[in-house]
């Protein structure tokens, strides 16, 4: 199977421009899925592409090598790096932060959720958006 690499491309220009973190197009047999990383040193697209289902296992996803303590989401909804929008973020990298601060807010269902932190550390890595939506388990902040 030949990819077009300039759909690729164009799919990843529609990540940015749209701000959007997952983008993905089915034609006939051959689906193109393009999504972004969480946070990190290099924000590049990752892509999956497969045909059809019928002669292709599940792709497989390049995941990020994390080292360090890493601090999951207790809740599924949106992250939220501040008190509110414009106010002085939780944490920031290189922050050096204690058990039980709040790291982030989660609001689901219109209730803020703060979010502690699970261990002493220093902030390596803060591993969504501010506004980003975010899984139970999914990991928030890798500490040092």
């Amino acid at each position: 199977m030949k990819i077009d690499k300039k759909i690729i491309k164009e799919l990843s220009d529609y990540l940015k421009e749209f701000n959007l973190t997952e983008i993905e197009i089915t034609e006939k047999d051959t689906k193109i899925k393009v999504s972004k990383n969480n946070i990190s040193i290099s924000d590049q697209p990752q892509v999956i592409s497969h045909s059809s289902p019928a002669t292709s296992s599940a792709p497989t996803q390049i995941q990020n090598i994390k080292s360090g303590t890493e601090i999951t989401s207790p809740i599924i909804g949106t992250a939220y790096h501040a008190p509110e929008p414009g106010a002085k973020k939780f944490v920031e990298i290189g922050k050096k932060i204690k058990k039980g601060d709040t790291i982030m807010i989660v609001e689901a269902m219109k209730t803020m959720n703060h979010v502690p932190s699970t261990a002493d550390g220093v902030v390596k890595e803060i591993c969504v958006l501010d506004g980003q939506p975010v899984e139970f388990g999914q990991t928030i902040i890798i500490l040092e």
